[in-house]
């Protein structure tokens, strides 16, 4: 079986990105990828030779440089001079995850034959995709205007035989591990090293696997959503479809169809009610849950068009013989869709916190803290601490960063987006909302003890028996944190297809 997926300028969606990221695939340029790169190539170096023509980027300075004309026996040494003069980030190094899917979008990006890169710098990026070579990025360095300058330009320091990488679970000089692998390094050519940092594929890339993971974590928040209705004896009636049929929201549908399948045969739903109405952490969810679930679908469009877009500058059009300077590189449309996504996943975090604080309460029967002996035992009381430690973060997290501009190079850059801050704030988002989540499973599955010999549905009785594998019920006090992340690592690896 072939394993391997052919970068070509054909439409890439979420679901063909998941299973390259997620499992053993290697990369390759499809001959359609070579051929278009090829042409625009040859088209720039012919445009080259004729006449005394000046191109931003390819004989000039950069930014408010852009003045400067270049010799052309200096042409290449411009773009390495670039690409080590950006190289210049800060702060913690971003995720593997993050850094491995630049690889792949830079690639995808400059695949589509408008770049007037050559076809074995394009190659160099997946040779290091492909050999697990992961550049040194750090998390500061960029304003998400000129695309993402300085992380790029870490991210292809390796193809110059510079910088550092993560190899094998190790940082190491990228010179020595090329070596050691058989790996060449690249000789840039002009304008390569500017398509190489102009571009937006370190937001992109973070754009991406939050997509991934709030798609996953905003059905577990219906779900868990649904299993602490039940242990809370909640009742069904305001999933009913009538009510979403009258202020009819996609995502309000979706959630509260979602909850309803969950429950489906649960026999505590099924018991008569001494009460008429539930607090709104449960009787909203649709409204909520379902709000940021829009706000989900939209970020997910932004992306999905990101990824499958020419962002650096200038512009080629072979076809057209036309070189445009321009600004498809500003992240403004991604720094907008972050902050909305931070939001989006704050507020399901927000709401799943008040959730967990209702079981702990002591009413419906359930015992205060849900623990056998309160007051000898603090049982689940703290737990909530953290939870809500984690909520009031993200409300801090969530004031955004695409209403901030510095004016940059010499003005010449005098508004940018901040998508990069906003990427990086929206990924600890992300994390606390799983962690916030995996805290509420904790409490709700507790509390259902408590419900015995009654039963939920089939549906959340299967999901709990497989909780309880790693997770057993708490008589009484012990050390929490390991159930903790025992459930944090629940809700990264249970398929809630199975």
């Amino acid at each position: 079986m072939d394993n391997t997926h052919y970068i070509s300028p054909e439409r890439v969606d979420f679901k063909k990105i998941k299973p390259i990221l997620d499992g053993d695939v290697k990369l390759a340029l499809s001959e359609e990828a070579k051929s278009r790169i090829n042409k625009c190539r040859t088209y720039l170096d012919n445009k080259m030779k004729v006449g005394d023509r000046i191109i931003y980027g390819i004989n000039t300075g950069f930014g408010s440089l852009y003045d400067r004309v270049i010799p052309d026996e200096d042409l290449n040494q411009l773009q390495i001079n670039l690409v080590k003069s950006h190289a210049c980030g800060v702060g913690d190094e971003a995720p593997i995850e993050i850094v491995r899917l630049m690889l792949f979008l830079k690639a995808q990006s400059l695949s589509y034959g408008n770049s007037g890169v050559q076809v074995k710098t394009v190659e160099g990026l997946i040779n290091l995709y492909n050999a697990e070579i992961y550049p040194v990025v750090y998390q500061y360095g960029s304003l998400g205007a000129s695309g993402d300058l300085a992380p790029l330009a870490h991210l292809v320091l390796p193809l110059l035989g510079l910088g550092e990488v993560n190899y094998k679970g190790e940082r190491r000089n990228s010179k020595e591990v090329l070596d050691e692998l058989g790996i060449n390094t690249i000789e840039l050519h002009s304008k390569e090293g500017l398509a190489l940092l102009n571009g937006t594929q370190f937001m992109s890339a973070y754009g991406v696997y939050l997509c991934l993971q709030i798609f996953r974590l905003s059905e577990f928040a219906d779900i868990i959503g649904a299993l602490s209705l039940d242990a809370f004896d909640g009742r069904l009636e305001p999933f009913h479809e009538l009510i979403q049929e009258i202020r009819p929201y996609e995502g309000q549908k979706m959630t509260a169809k979602k909850v309803r399948e969950v429950l489906d045969g649960s026999e505590m739903l099924a018991r008569n009610k001494t009460h008429v109405q539930d607090p709104y952490s449960f009787r909203c969810m649709p409204q909520v849950h379902g709000a940021s679930k829009d706000s989900i679908n939209y970020v997910a469009y932004v992306f999905e068009t990101e990824i499958n877009a020419v962002t650096d500058n200038p512009t080629i059009f072979p076809d057209k013989d036309l070189i445009i300077s321009a600004g498809n590189f500003h992240g403004q449309p991604l720094a907008l869709a972050l902050d909305n996504l931070a939001i989006a996943m704050a507020e399901l975090g927000n709401i799943s916190e008040r959730r967990t604080y209702q079981l702990l309460s002591g009413n419906r029967n359930l015992p205060p803290f849900l623990v056998v002996n309160p007051g000898l035992n603090s049982g689940f009381m703290i737990p909530q601490y953290t939870a809500a430690s984690m909520v009031s973060h993200n409300k801090q997290l969530c004031t955004p960063s695409s209403v901030d501009s510095i004016e940059s190079s010499h003005g010449q850059e005098d508004h940018v987006s901040m998508g990069a801050n906003a990427a990086t704030k929206a990924f600890k988002v992300m994390k606390n909302l799983e962690r916030i989540l995996a805290i509420e499973l904790y409490n709700a599955v507790q509390a259902m003890e408590f419900r015995r010999p009654l039963k939920s549905s089939p549906f959340l009785e299967k999901l709990m028996k497989e909780y309880r594998k790693n997770v057993k019920f708490l008589e009484n006090d012990e050390v929490m944190y390991k159930d903790i992340e025992a459930s944090v690592k629940f809700l990264q690896e249970y398929d809630t297809e199975r």
